[in-house]
């Protein structure tokens, strides 16, 4: 399954104002992506900025101390007199702005708000937290948003992204790029003309491999089919991010209508590009590593602890991702586009990592996932096809985010070994498609056409 977001695919492509998901599903099906379901708004009804003007301390029975509160809710307001709410986080003070939901919002999980007596006083909606609008786990404190911040009684369904619906396709097997915003924006072109722009290609400023770009070796032995495991890997470093800095607001919004969970901002950046451009990364903490990086393949008897916490014993086939503490590939990191290993995850201490962009073979990606029983996110994308042009592309963009949101500093050391070959052309008579569909087109509108899927067409005459 793949998510389109409308307003995500608009980075990618010109969908006009106005235009539904429903609209978006149609316009999808006529060149082969069916829709599976539409989820729905995440949050329905009044949710709005407020402004908490009292805090009042009430010491309970129980032990506990709850909070009576006074909030202006600008035109929401009863009467036009701030609305009494009852809440039991401390993390803010009078002057916050915070998010409400007014009695007759459903938040997620169908919990209808309703003005209703507690503790002693009738509370007239509620002040959220984030896991109470869905938008993430923490459910000590409520959400406080950061000044300057929209005056009471905004909209906050639309602030923070609640109210948009979230198309899912099916995605066949020989269009693993539609696990992509970008390979969808592609088709949603196709289907009704608009306006493509491809994020994907690499752009002249693209940084080329440095000399002292970290050492990454492939050792492939043993190639399924003769072909090498591994023919382009892309590592990338970026030094000083705030261990504590946390991922933008808009971005956990889009990794959780993708299907995914926010962790932690390295974590989340490499996995919002790929959800983005269709390429996996992995990013490890710079510090554990030790160069050469070596892609070899398993060895009798090695193990590795997966991120999920289970220790798993290796296949020949694996193709494993290593690194070099005692020798040459001496440590298995990880399970090459399946899933990585503990030992060197970036954790929250992380503030030096190395990010990895690499292609790997469709079959050795693809047996490796079903062997060990991991259809992880990157194994669906591999033993599909990924394009073999993004790699640097996708390192820039994680490089440029964790610079951005964490503060840090691109290292000028880039590595990218490429031993990639170019596609054999593939000749095609222009009247051929005329032949076989029974409809005169001309050779322009073949050549227009393949150069819409973004084919170079060329002619011998």
């Amino acid at each position: 399954m793949s998510y389109v977001i409308p307003s995500w695919l608009r980075d990618h492509v010109e969908v006009p104002v106005g235009t539904t998901v429903e609209q978006i599903a149609a316009d999808l099906v006529r060149v082969g992506l069916e829709e599976e379901s539409v989820q729905g708004a995440a949050v329905t009804g009044p949710l709005v900025v407020g402004r908490v003007l009292e805090v009042t301390p009430e010491p309970q029975k129980n032990g506990k101390t709850i909070n009576w509160c006074q909030v202006d809710v600008g035109e929401h307001n009863s009467g036009g007199v701030p609305r009494g709410i009852v809440c039991g986080a401390h993390n803010f003070v009078a002057g916050d702005h915070v998010v409400v939901a007014l009695p007759g919002a459903v938040l997620p999980g169908d919990f209808v708000i309703a003005a209703r007596k507690t503790y002693g006083h009738v509370s007239d909606g509620m002040i959220a937290s984030q896991r109470e609008l869905g938008l993430g786990d923490d459910h000590h404190g409520i959400i406080v948003l950061e000044e300057p911040a929209p005056a009471p009684g905004t909209d906050a369904v639309e602030l923070l992204g609640l109210g948009e619906e979230v198309l899912e396709i099916n995605v066949t097997p020989d269009r693993g790029y539609c696990f992509s915003v970008r390979g969808v924006a592609r088709e949603y072109a196709h289907s009704t003309g608009a306006v493509f722009t491809d994020h994907g290609l690499p752009g002249a400023d693209l940084p080329v491999a440095t000399a002292d770009g970290f050492a990454v070796e492939v050792a492939d032995d043993a190639p399924i089919h003769g072909v090498v495991g591994c023919d382009r890997f892309v590592a990338r470093i970026v030094r000083g991010i705030d261990a504590g800095a946390p991922s933008p607001a808009w971005m956990q919004r889009r990794l959780r209508q993708g299907g995914m969970r926010p962790i932690s901002l390295a974590v989340d950046v490499t996995n919002y590009v790929m959800l983005d451009l269709g390429q996996p990364l992995h990013a490890y903490d710079l510090p554990s590593l030790a160069a050469p990086i070596v892609v070899r393949r398993a060895r009798a008897g090695e193990t590795l602890r997966t991120l999920d916490d289970v220790t798993r014993t290796l296949h020949p086939e694996d193709l494993l991702i290593t690194d070099s503490p005692h020798g040459e590939g001496s440590r298995v990191l990880g399970l090459a586009g399946v899933m990585g290993g503990a030992e060197t995850e970036v954790t929250a201490s992380s503030t030096d990592v190395l990010i990895e962009a690499a292609h790997f073979e469709e079959i050795s990606v693809a047996r490796t996932a079903r062997r060990h029983r991991l259809p992880s996110e990157a194994a669906k994308r591999f033993e599909r096809g990924v394009d073999t042009a993004l790699q640097a592309v996708a390192a820039q963009r994680v490089v440029d985010l964790l610079v951005q949101h964490g503060g840090g500093a691109a290292d000028d050391a880039v590595t990218d070994l490429d031993t990639t070959t170019t596609p054999a052309p593939i000749v095609m008579d222009a009247q051929l498609p005329s032949r076989l569909a029974g409809v005169a087109y001309s050779d322009e509108t073949v050549a227009r056409t393949l150069r819409s899927i973004g084919a170079r067409v060329e002619s011998d005459g």
